[in-house]
């Protein structure tokens, strides 16, 4: 089985926000969003979007593809645990003609 990867929330407060001694409240504040925000984004209860991915690479000058790989990966890992059953394969032919 394959370690569940990293919440990018964790990683933000572990390697930028706790290395810097900042708050949430003033790390907040300098990415321009709300304190809630940051807060649920940190505590693992939400998901990195797209606008929180931006702002942080700009904080940080980083990439914004970097953070959302995270995500993405967390995500797949995610719904890989809860994998639908009542699909059925498309029927392929065996040679795929170009």
């Amino acid at each position: 089985m394959i370690r569940k990867p990293t919440h990018p929330g964790n990683v933000f407060l572990e390697d930028v926000m706790k290395p810097l001694n900042m708050s949430i409240t003033e790390t907040a504040r300098m990415l321009g969003v709300s304190r809630k925000t940051l807060s649920e984004f940190v505590n693992e209860k939400s998901a990195l979007s797209p606008d929180m991915a931006i702002r942080i690479s700009k904080a940080t000058n980083t990439s914004a593809e970097s953070w959302l790989n995270m995500q993405q990966k967390l995500t797949l890992w995610n719904a890989s645990r809860h994998e639908p059953t009542n699909v059925i394969p498309f029927p392929m032919p065996d040679v795929m003609e170009g």
